[in-house]
Formats: C-alpha cells, structure tokens, sequence
C-alpha cells in the first residue's frame, strides 16, 4: 500500500554498514573546526539508508553546507549504478569550493553543485519554466529531496520543493526544534515553527507523511496521495 512506503523507506538498512563513511568522518572533523552544526549519526544514516529502498535516480540535496550528508549519500551511491544526477544546493560560495573537492572525488556520479539562495533559484526555475530555454535552474521530477535550512525557512522551502517531487517521490527533512522560554510572537523562530505547523497540517491534506523519531533528530517524510482508486 501506497501510505506504507514511507514507514518502509525510514526503516533500518541492516545490510549496510553502520559505521560512518572515511570522508564523512574527515568533513565531520572539519565541521567541529569550524564550529558548524550537522545532523546526528542517526540522521545520516538512516537518510542512507532510505536510498537503499528508494534508489532514486534524480536526487536533490538543499543546505548541503560543506557536505557531510552529501559525504554519506556519494559513497553510498558510488557502489550502485542507479543516478543520473544529483543536484547539490549550498548558498554560500566558500562552501560550495568543498563541495566541488567531494565531486571531484566522486567522478563518477553525475553530480552538480548550485550556488544560489533556494528561494532565488526557485524563483528563476519558474521563470525558466515559461519559455523552457536551456538548463533548469533546479532539478524537475526528482526521485528524492532532500531540504536542510533554518526553522525561519524551512516550511517554506519544504512547499517550494514539494513541486519538484515526481508524482513517486519523496521529500525528507528533519523535525525542527520548537524555540523555547519566552518569545514575543513576531520572533521570526515562532514565526517559523508556526509556518512549520501549519506545513505539516496543509500537506496532510494532499501527502502521506511519516515521521521517525531517532537520537538527535526525527526525520519527516512526504510522498504525494493518489486518489483512493489508485492507493
């Protein structure tokens, strides 16, 4: 059954190893350098696992910073024969110099890296999508997306991306935290978790959605309904 996929796809991989990729490993030490935060263990490896059930072929990866996640999806996707592209979203130009050491390192995957504000580029794929001339700004009719961005702009870039999902595709991002102590309501943190509120009850309307509680993070997971004839 359709509504069961998802509880499928975040289940445990028990045939992958479970120990954290050498490269992963090295950007995660670098990340403690810099002082930057990631996702946990549990997180990231259970998104790879999910490759495992899904095996997608057009993979979208927004927020990728220096690419510790991205880390763990290319070395697992460099013992398959399954992508087609994987297109990596970074804002930030110094960030986006590491990712390209990990395409350079990966070169057999078809891997694209996109420097860009998410709702920039999602403005210029709508524009693209008008005259239809040249590349796509983001990837169309993805197999999975993967969404990483601030409780201030996660709602909106989960909506922003849910379009680019093929009918069979899955979209996948991390519970965020709800701000905690005492917050005017304009506190653009309350702003968004209520926009995340809100997300989650809207698209309950048209997606199956699935959470999994792990250490450090639960994971949210969206594939669009059919109609009860299809399902």
């Amino acid at each position: 059954m359709r509504d069961q996929f998802l509880s499928a796809a975040l289940s445990v991989a028990k045939d992958l190893n479970r120990d954290e990729p050498e490269v992963a490993a090295n950007i995660g030490i670098q990340l403690e350098h810099m002082g930057l935060e990631t996702w946990s263990i549990s997180v990231r490896r259970r998104i790879r696992d999910s490759m495992n059930y899904i095996q997608p072929k057009k993979i979208i990866q927004t927020g990728a910073g220096i690419g510790h996640l991205t880390a763990w999806l290319l070395d697992y996707f460099s013992t398959k024969n399954i992508v087609e592209k994987f297109q990596v979203v970074e804002e930030g130009n110094r960030f986006a110099v590491i990712l390209s050491r990990l395409q350079e390192r990966f070169s057999k995957i078809n891997m694209q890296v996109k420097v860009g504000k998410l709702s920039l580029l999602a403005a210029e794929h709508k524009a693209w999508a008008i005259t239809r001339d040249g590349e796509p700004p983001l990837l169309e009719n993805a197999d999975v997306i993967i969404v990483n961005s601030s409780l201030k702009n996660l709602a909106d870039e989960v909506r922003m991306m849910l379009s680019h999902l093929n009918e069979n595709g899955v979209l996948l991002t991390v519970e965020p935290v709800p701000p905690v102590g005492e917050r005017d309501e304009e506190d653009p943190e309350v702003v968004g978790f209520n926009s995340w509120m809100e997300l989650v009850k809207d698209t309950s309307e048209t997606h199956h959605i699935a959470f999994a509680p792990l250490f450090g993070g639960t994971i949210v997971a969206w594939l669009k309904k059919f109609d009860m004839s299809q399902d």
